[in-house]
């Protein structure tokens, strides 16, 4: 068997993925980059991937690469809205599997424009019956297409997938904490812009400290927001308590995961994804985490293996994090909880053999709606699974419901 990848270019998230594939496949694996990286994009290390034997530029040479979606079994198409790439597959009735973020971020109330609607029409609702099939990248996906009634049950949970790594877990347990006095240690790392709200983590700060716990945050990344923060840091009095770190590059964000407890995941409804929650629970960190972010549906259950507050109610996510630095038992159980979830279950080599079965069913069989994986344990959800319909009201009623028991947001109930 022999799939290809479409995508813009490849980066640090797709690569363990994509190097699962390929040794699945025995080499039979294709990554076509369509475009150049951006020039800010290589100086933060991203262009590493470039270099992999798999990875085919179709601005380099276009006609191999047609010929390669053309024939190949399976061709995945994501991070690119330029269609052409994949036309003439979809003329010939070619398995083509889709990988997308959802439609709106920003509101379901957008699907009401006629030209959006049009749109949504060309690029996917006309493919219903077609054996086009839809990856959803984030909880909220298949919500946004089922509203343009777009891959009737044809829509799979997905992700992304940085690097897994694997440690010996009471170690990695044992090392966490900040200094000498090992306080409770809480991270945040994003870039300082509006929409991923590092706001949120300094009026953390500022409420634990009136509350006279003791801890220390480290804030990673730059943006525009970054003089802002440092005043609000400075108006709340945290010199002593909070260290802004600037840009790191991947490695040294994952060394500082390994020695955190607590990881604060404070960006809103436009955060199609977020693979530093993969990161940070595979590096064993207790997460706290916005119910509006794609990921958090998919990777945390309340209670068991991290936290979710509710949107908007920040002041539950102070409670949370006061919570999590004062029971530094309860934070152990979470972080161990969460490294298991991404090595036992959310990890590309998993994501990839789920994948490649997938589409091995879909190629022998003639009714292309009845195609199911058996999942880990009953009601989980993993790389593959049937994509739960997770509309934003439910979730929202659920993030509430379930802010004190142990149970998955994407339940049936």
């Amino acid at each position: 068997m022999k799939i290809v990848f479409v995508s813009n270019y490849i980066n640090h998230h797709q690569i363990p993925f994509c190097n699962a594939m390929n040794h699945i496949l025995g080499g039979n694996f294709i990554f076509i980059q369509t475009e150049p990286m951006e020039e800010q994009r290589v100086r933060m290390g991203w262009h590493e991937g470039e270099c992999l034997p798999y990875v085919r530029r179709f601005y380099e040479e276009e006609a191999f690469c047609r010929e390669q979606i053309r024939t190949c079994d399976a061709a995945l198409f994501g991070g690119t809205d330029e269609e052409s790439y994949i036309q003439d597959r979809l003329r010939a009735g070619g398995l083509i599997i889709r990988i997308s973020e959802r439609l709106y971020k920003t509101g379901q109330w957008k699907a009401v424009s006629p030209r959006g609607l049009k749109k949504k029409f060309a690029d996917h609702t006309r493919y219903r019956k077609a054996p086009v099939y839809l990856l959803c990248a984030g909880a909220y996906t298949a919500s946004d297409f089922r509203i343009v009634r777009a891959y009737p049950k044809k829509m799979y949970c997905w992700g992304y997938f940085p690097e897994t790594r694997h440690y010996e877990m009471e170690g990695l347990l044992n090392q966490k904490g900040y200094g000498e006095k090992r306080l409770p240690y809480i991270l945040w790392a994003a870039r300082m812009i509006d929409w991923k709200h590092p706001e949120l983590a300094l009026e953390t700060a500022g409420y634990l400290k009136e509350k006279g716990v003791d801890f220390h945050m480290d804030l990673i990344g730059d943006g525009t927001l970054r003089p802002k923060m440092e005043a609000l840091a400075e108006g709340h009095g945290l010199g002593g308590q909070v260290s802004f770190l600037g840009y790191q590059p991947p490695e040294k964000v994952r060394q500082y995961m390994e020695k955190a407890d607590i990881f604060l995941l404070t960006s809103d409804r436009r955060e199609g994804w977020g693979a530093v929650a993969n990161e940070a629970m595979n590096s064993g960190c207790a997460v706290a985490a916005n119910h509006m972010i794609g990921a958090v549906p998919f990777l945390l259950k309340n209670g068991e293996n991290g936290f979710v507050y509710e949107d908007g109610k920040e002041e539950r996510l102070f409670e949370l994090a006061e919570r999590l630095a004062k029971d530094r038992i309860l934070c152990r159980r979470l972080g161990g909880e969460a490294y298991k979830t991404i090595t036992e279950v959310w990890n590309a080599e998993n994501a990839a053999e789920r994948l490649t079965e997938l589409i091995g069913r879909i190629l022998k069989q003639d009714n292309m709606q009845d195609n199911v994986l058996p999942t880990p344990q009953k009601g989980a959800l993993s790389p593959c699974s049937p994509a739960p319909i997770l509309g934003e009201r439910k979730a929202r009623r659920l993030a509430r419901r379930f802010e004190e028991a142990g149970s998955p947001m994407t339940q049936k109930g």
